[in-house]
């Protein structure tokens, strides 16, 4: 099972700028064996959306578990801005053995759409 989620995250795996990006999103089944990441729900996305000008950034604000060997080790509540990144990196940290550069929810709003729930998903950078 091991093998099947490392070659699951290689798939989602790609190359951009020289930095591993992975695409880390909802399943349906949990792996029995190694550390899992789910994104359980976003309840808050007050992101500029792409081609408007605005004054705040904005934040997304989801529920994030982390699961070992199939089982709830973490569930916690996050808030993606600029002010707490590291704070959210440090965490990651403590389950995933790389150094995390940034995390994020992606994808990023457009204006006048709205982005469907099931759509969302974690982009974590790790450095090289």
């Amino acid at each position: 099972m091991k093998k099947l989620f490392l070659l699951s995250m290689l798939f989602f795996s790609f190359s951009l700028f020289s930095q591993n990006f992975e695409k880390i999103t909802t399943k349906k089944c949990i792996p029995k064996k190694g550390m899992y990441l789910k994104l359980k729900s976003v309840f808050n996305d007050s992101r500029c959306p792409q081609g408007v000008e605005c004054i705040w950034a904005g934040e997304v604000s989801a529920i994030v578990e982390i699961y070992k060997d199939k089982k709830l080790v973490e569930e916690k509540t996050l808030t993606f801005n600029s002010k707490n990144r590291e704070e959210n990196n440090k965490w990651f940290e403590n389950y995933f053995p790389k150094k995390i550069k940034m995390v994020s929810v992606m994808p990023i709003r457009k204006d006048g759409e709205q982005v469907n729930l099931k759509k969302y998903f974690i982009n974590v950078v790790f450095s090289d």
